[in-house]
């Protein structure tokens, strides 16, 4: 059994984190191409279970057409179906996109609400969605947690969290809520960088190779 760490280990461990993340990574951009809180929020509701260079592939035709919520209404769900099908699931992803216009235009003034329940009740907007809008376009402390920062919290010791939710509790009781928006971002891209999933090389990592939870 691995020895239990005190919660002053812990703390060393995750400022060592920061440091790295910060002289790695330093403040990186959203990685999904967008222009306001409605291209990112749709943008982001395309990136699930599709990777963000097919996003960005897809995007700037389909702003194009349409980068508001009043002109995205006047294309039918068959024609947004239509450009969005790289990115898969394209008639629930293209139903949802018309949808929550609508209801942006009906409830909301055509604006994206700064409010997380409201983002929630939204079609196809999920949790992560809706805290990646609201930390990227309006500076409110989230941690939205996808599969790779789920991955790499428990690669590094951080949660042993089952699930998502889980492991989001327990990184925002690790870090300071001040480096909530940019730190999730900071995970993101080290993954992809330094710490993929697959071919990955511990003893290489400046992460892994003295913060790995297991051998």
């Amino acid at each position: 059994m691995p020895r239990a760490v005190s919660k002053a280990e812990m703390q060393r461990k995750c400022e060592r984190i920061q440091n790295i993340l910060d002289a790695t990574i330093g403040s990186p951009e959203v990685p999904l191409d967008h222009m306001d809180a409605y291209t990112l929020l749709i943008a982001v509701l395309l990136s699930a279970q599709c990777t963000d260079v097919r996003v960005n592939q897809v995007t700037p035709q389909l702003f194009a057409r349409a980068r508001t919520p009043a002109e995205m209404v006047k294309l039918t769900v068959d024609e947004i179906r239509a450009i969005i099908r790289p990115c898969g699931l394209s008639p629930q992803k293209a139903k949802a996109i018309h949808g929550l216009s609508q209801i942006l235009l009906d409830e909301h003034g055509g604006q994206v609400p700064n409010d997380l329940a409201a983002l929630e009740r939204l079609p196809g907007v999920g949790h992560k969605t809706a805290q990646v809008v609201l930390a990227q376009e309006f500076g409110v402390p989230t941690f939205p947690v996808d599969t790779h920062i789920h991955r790499l919290a428990e690669r590094w010791g951080l949660s042993k969290g089952s699930n998502v939710t889980q492991t989001e509790r327990d990184l925002k009781a690790l870090f300071p809520e001040r480096n909530w928006n940019k730190l999730h971002l900071q995970i993101i891209w080290f993954g992809r960088k330094y710490c993929p999933a697959r071919g990955h090389d511990p003893a290489a990592c400046p992460i892994c190779s003295w913060a790995a939870a297991k051998p």
